[in-house]
């Protein structure tokens, strides 16, 4: 699976229609709301925005495409065809229509939605998705220097620490890691 880096926006003309391609990389369904409801505000007078998003969470991957107006399955599957395509997660895929007077008829509107969605994927840059673990751990203060060192290394970071008669840390690190920090742990406490 892949994520975008970083939003991005790309213009296209089809038959004097405008196409506004954005994508958005997005943690959660809350985050892709909000960027909904920011791009109806800077929009207003926009004919369609149309969207869809995959969105990793607990419960497995949420999916939600919408049309917008747009004659059924014309606009937001055809987006959402390309992030699955691409194997794309945490992104959310706008479109914004400002009709041009032609009309594109269904299958027209089916390349104009989805030729868009396919050029600001291919213009993004995209990363590989790492699943992340917490984990929590509870050191001695001589500890704190050897495991932040070890812990960088396995591309980790602290989340949160309490300092009392020892260290308590709640750690985000790629699930890949965990068993290799979780060893590493074990061989410092045993110096």
């Amino acid at each position: 699976m892949y994520c975008v880096k970083s939003p991005l926006a790309i213009e296209d003309s089809i038959k004097k229609s405008r196409f506004i391609a954005i994508i958005f990389p997005c943690q959660t369904i809350h985050e892709a709301s909000y960027h909904l409801n920011r791009l109806h505000l800077e929009y207003p007078d926009a004919n369609h925005i149309v969207f869809a998003y995959r969105i990793k969470t607990e419960k497995g991957i949420v999916i939600k495409f919408h049309d917008a107006g747009e004659p059924c399955g014309t606009a937001g599957k055809p987006i959402y065809q390309h992030l699955e395509g691409k194997n794309l997660i945490n992104l959310l895929c706008v479109v914004i229509r400002y009709f041009g007077g032609i009309k594109l008829g269904p299958g027209g509107l089916t390349r104009a939605y989805g030729n868009s969605a396919k050029k600001v994927i291919a213009a993004s840059q995209l990363t590989q998705y790492i699943e992340y673990v917490e984990v929590i751990y509870s050191l001695d203060y001589k500890q704190l220097q050897v495991f932040e060192y070890q812990l960088k290394k396995l591309n980790g970071k602290i989340i949160k620490q309490e300092f009392s008669d020892k260290i308590n840390l709640i750690i985000k690190i790629p699930e890949s890691n965990a068993l290799k920090l979780a060893n590493l742990f074990e061989t410092i406490n045993r110096k």
